[in-house]
């Protein structure tokens, strides 16, 4: 499937989700998961961004509707990911947002995306994508 290494990395956003309210429940210190998602934002969710906003949005019209809320999803992610006012409502923002913007792609746009794409544009994700790394390592296991 072209979108799995997408998808794969949407498994470590949900992941990130998960480490965060595991962080919350440990009573973590808001600076360490600050970090952590500082960390998170950097090395997963900025370059999965852009890969989607490069490859795979314009697979559909730049207005389409699925199209427009995805974006309008990573504007407020990102704004949340890099907001240091607040912190603590911010992650626990996030830690929701965050999980609802990744089922909304995997279960509506990319669904749409593999029903209008040509093999040939599939071929071409599956290619630009085929050699990224899995998830970096983080070096404050404070969720387990």
């Amino acid at each position: 499937m072209a979108l799995q290494p997408l998808s794969r990395q949407h498994h470590f956003g949900l992941l990130f989700s998960w480490k965060l309210r595991k962080g919350f429940e440990r009573n973590i210190s808001i600076k360490r998961l600050q970090a952590f998602r500082d960390w998170f934002f950097v090395t997963e969710i900025r370059p999965h961004f852009e890969a989607e906003e490069r490859f795979l949005f314009p697979l559909l019209e730049s207005e389409h509707p699925l199209v427009q809320r995805a974006l309008a999803d990573h504007r407020t992610l990102e704004t949340l990911f890099t907001t240091t006012t607040d912190v603590e409502r911010t992650l626990r923002v996030l830690e929701l947002q965050l999980k609802e913007h990744i089922r909304f792609e995997e279960r509506v746009l990319f669904n749409k995306i593999q029903e209008v794409a040509t093999p040939e544009e599939l071929e071409k994700i599956e290619q630009v994508h085929a050699n990224e790394p899995t998830s970096a390592y983080y070096v404050d296991p404070f969720w387990e």
